[in-house]
């Protein structure tokens, strides 16, 4: 008897062992190239669904983007007709708690010896900033003068109303970028999401939480939303809870 309780806890504790081992992941586990992520994105994710974050443009697989909702550029340039994708949650907001980042690596040497670190460093030696980096959920693709001119700008509610992007509801001015109310939800879920899937890096202060709460609460999921993160769970098999629990229980989860 003593020999067969023996033999039922080890059995016990391979079970546990193999259920921890293979429980899915919270955060990318699966793409850790940028130069992928941004071919599945074009190809997959947004198959059917080719219009801008931001600013609702279409755009083709060339990465060409055609201005049919009225956005007005701001600048003659090839930007501006030009598909990008943008990190929701910024590079910076991350890059800069690695140490290959802020320091470097002995590695990180270019072709004449000269030691070089930041994004570059940091997306050569260490394959949790790629996870990062790489993260579906967390990418959106926007019109490339959109990208350049909002740069490090933070989120938030700007005073005022100093458009100047047509019909595109976008508003910048002292450091802060105001999104169109329409994904100001989609903006804070993906924040969350973010902050949770990688908890060790605390990517969300106060401020900002508050402000992302309300935007949820304002904005909240829609049919794409769910399209969308019900297609990169399949890609990265890994979910976003703070969208697909909505999208589940008002039957939108495809």
């Amino acid at each position: 008897m003593r020999k067969l309780g023996y033999v039922i806890i080890v059995m016990a504790s391979i079970c546990f062992i193999t259920t921890v081992a293979y429980a899915a992941p919270k955060g990318n586990r699966q793409i850790q190239s940028f130069t992928k992520a941004k071919r599945i994105l074009m190809r997959e994710i947004y198959r059917g669904h080719q219009r801008t974050f931001y600013c609702g443009s279409q755009f083709t697989q060339g990465k060409y983007v055609i201005h049919d909702t009225g956005y007005v550029p701001k600048r003659r340039s090839k930007s501006a007709r030009r598909l990008e994708w943008e990190h929701i949650v910024g590079l910076d907001s991350f890059g800069y708690k690695f140490s290959e980042w802020r320091d470097g690596h002995p590695q990180c040497l270019d072709s004449r010896g000269k030691p070089f670190k930041g994004l570059n460093c940091a997306e050569k030696m260490n394959i949790k900033f790629r996870f990062m980096q790489s993260d579906l959920y967390n990418l959106v693709p926007v019109i490339g003068e959109i990208r350049g001119l909002k740069s490090n700008y933070n989120y938030g509610m700007v005073s005022g109303k100093a458009k100047g992007f047509g019909s595109c509801d976008i508003e910048m001015a002292h450091g802060e970028f105001e999104p169109p109310a329409g994904v100001r939800g989609d903006i804070a879920r993906i924040h969350f999401y973010m902050d949770w899937a990688y908890s060790a890096y605390d990517l969300i202060d106060e401020q900002d939480r508050k402000l992302f709460k309300t935007w949820d609460q304002q904005d909240p999921v829609d049919e794409w939303e769910c399209r969308r993160a019900a297609r990169i769970e399949e890609v990265q098999k890994n979910e976003n809870p703070f969208v697909k629990k909505t999208c589940v229980s008002s039957g939108l989860w495809q």
